[in-house]
């Protein structure tokens, strides 16, 4: 394309924002509108980046200079907008999740595929370079044969942040509680870097927060390697801790905390001076709170960035984004194991039915 994609923006409560400001700062993109049913929102991005503001995001998937659109409303209403999105010609990137069940993520995957359009997911941690050098390591099996992986998010949310939207921790709008919401995009990592799993233990608790949905949840995987691995996500540890991912393997060991490469041990010391080399500097130290610890707005988009910039150029090559609607199905059918296991009292095998 020989002229920037036009993009639209549908939701404009706290990530909207941040997508704008990611848009923004690419010369391939140009911001063509805003939308939100509280139009003060999108009027307000308006103001700061240009183009239109609508209360009806259908005058925006009407308009011909509009190539992308970017979903950042709640996650129950993803699958339909993909949908809406697709069959008006537009490409689109949702934000996590791509919705709040297998069988809703599977009809915007095929809708998508059959109009022609790519879709994207944001899973932005992907393109972290901790991620990126971590994920290298275990592709080039320098880590050796993984056996472990742990995958911990521990923050904190107020009730108010749930009173607020009306939809967050619902079973509705959200699919759950702290593990589909907040700890899915640390589930994610887990899963691109150990693989498949096969088979989950679950456990839920809601401790500190009135709400339908978890506010702490637990997995022990069993990945199709033979690894294990768990999962720890809550929202109740105030005021609001880290994000940590460890991988060891039988070469050495991985450890990711808010985002940055806390430590690599490699027996290949070879090895371990390269990947000390390509940490060194890569990604600037920053304060937990500049994670989404304790507040979900306190989130740079640098990362954002980097997976907008993937998606516009797959657009530009013909070829898939790093993080598609299977890599997003994929992130999902975990999390929905672990909700299911912890339902059932019992390991659940994984595939799991899209019902």
């Amino acid at each position: 394309m020989s002229r920037p994609f036009g993009v639209a923006i549908i939701g404009c409560g706290v990530i909207g924002p941040l997508h704008a400001e990611a848009y923004a700062s690419l010369p391939e993109a140009r911001l063509v509108g805003f939308s939100d049913p509280h139009l003060e929102r999108a009027q307000g991005l308006q103001a700061r980046f240009g183009g239109v503001a609508e209360e009806d995001y259908r005058a925006l998937l009407r308009r011909d200079d509009v190539d992308v659109v970017s979903l950042c409303t709640p996650s129950g209403s993803h699958a339909d907008l993909v949908v809406e999105a697709a069959r008006a010609g537009k490409h689109v990137l949702c934000e996590k999740p791509l919705d709040i069940s297998l069988a809703r993520v599977d009809r915007a995957i095929a809708a998508c595929r059959e109009d022609g359009v790519t879709l994207g997911v944001v899973f932005q941690h992907r393109f972290d370079p901790a991620s990126q050098q971590v994920h290298e390591l275990v592709r080039t099996g320098r880590l050796g044969r993984l056996f472990l992986g742990n995958a911990v998010v521990q923050w904190y949310r107020t009730q108010e942040y749930y009173d607020a939207g009306g939809w967050r921790g619902t079973y509705a709008m959200d699919g759950g509680g702290a593990l589909i919401n907040q700890s899915i995009h640390t589930i994610d990592l887990l899963r691109w870097m150990m693989g498949p799993p096969r088979r989950v233990y679950g456990r839920t608790l809601t401790a500190s927060h009135a709400i339908e949905a978890e506010d702490v949840g637990l997995a022990i995987v069993e990945f199709e390697s033979g690894a294990l691995g768990t999962i720890q996500g809550t929202t109740s540890a105030y005021p609001g801790l880290s994000t940590r991912l460890e991988f060891f393997g039988t070469g050495g060991t991985a450890v990711i905390e808010d985002d940055r490469l806390e430590r690599v041990d490699l027996q290949d010391e070879q090895a371990a001076e390269e990947a000390a080399g390509s940490h060194s500097g890569a990604w600037e130290a920053r304060d937990p709170a500049g994670v989404g610890t304790s507040d979900p707005a306190a989130v740079g988009w640098a990362a954002h960035r980097a997976q907008i910039a993937d998606f516009l150029d797959a657009l530009q090559t013909a070829r898939p984004p790093l993080v598609g609607g299977q890599e997003a199905r994929d992130a999902l059918e975990l999390v929905l194991a672990v909700y299911a296991s912890a339902r059932e009292g019992r390991p659940m095998d994984v595939p799991i039915l899209p019902s």
